[in-house]
């Protein structure tokens, strides 16, 4: 009797525990380790190069979130970010991915110096969209937590831009 008590108990708790989180259409994934907590079931890529290469050879830009394990900030911005599932499906659906918690060779991706949490986004044609920022005059793409409206529109202009410069 306690060991189908418990068998159900268990049943319950996977079943709760799959519910409110975003699942690709393709269904589950394995976690990678690429993503650092950003989201598990996404695809990311591995290197700068390898997301610039994603993005021109499938038509989608690439969004670049640079962060540390242990700032505050960024911790404060990953948890926002992975609990909202409209990002999670935008970023699975629209966007080439990558994380990355060490600085390019690329100065274009950073154009007002080496801050974190940061994200930028750079187009198909490999060309960095400057013009994508945050609400900040002294950090431009730094974001928030309660930032994630403004983060939402500019995925959206990231996405129509791309459209109407190819």
């Amino acid at each position: 009797m306690i060991k189908a008590l418990l068998s159900a108990l268990l049943v319950l708790v996977a079943v709760s525990s799959a519910f409110g989180k975003y699942i690709p259409k393709t269904g589950k994934r394995i976690p990678q380790t690429l993503s650092r907590g950003w989201g598990d079931q996404l695809i990311w890529a591995q290197t700068y190069e390898e997301g610039l290469y994603w993005s021109r050879s499938r038509n989608k830009p690439l969004m670049i979130i640079f962060h540390l394990a242990d700032c505050p900030h960024s911790a404060a911005l990953k948890k926002v970010i992975t609990e909202d599932n409209d990002i999670q499906k935008r970023l699975d659906e629209d966007f080439i991915i990558l994380n990355l918690i060490y600085e390019t060779t690329d100065k274009h991706l950073s154009p007002d110096g080496q801050y974190v949490p940061r994200i930028m986004f750079v187009d198909p044609s490999m060309t960095v969209r400057a013009d994508i920022n945050g609400r900040y005059r002294n950090r431009l793409y730094a974001y928030e937590p309660a930032d994630l409206t403004l983060l939402k529109t500019n995925m959206d202009a990231a996405k129509k831009l791309l459209k109407s410069e190819l």
